[in-house]
């Protein structure tokens, strides 16, 4: 079988992997390949690299802060 590559289509299945073709096709016996799958969800393994990040952003963050309320305590007049 030949494919010329202008007739290719991309499309977007829905959340149960199905994908709608278009009335064009109906009551016609249409052969599909799947030629490459790409997700569009981050990896486990990007999440929890960034979920490490971001709590050890807020540990610094909250350690400066403690750093800095302490300082503008300490120059309040008593």
């Amino acid at each position: 079988m030949n494919v010329d590559a202008r007739e290719l289509q991309t499309n977007e299945t829905d959340d149960r992997g199905r994908i709608y073709l278009g009335t064009e096709y109906a009551n016609k016996r249409v052969t599909i390949a799947v030629v490459d799958v790409e997700n569009d969800q981050p990896d486990e393994r990007d999440l929890a690299a960034a979920y490490r990040d971001a709590s050890e952003s807020a540990e610094s963050l909250a350690e400066e802060w403690g750093d800095t309320s302490e300082d503008a305590w300490s120059e309040l007049p008593e």
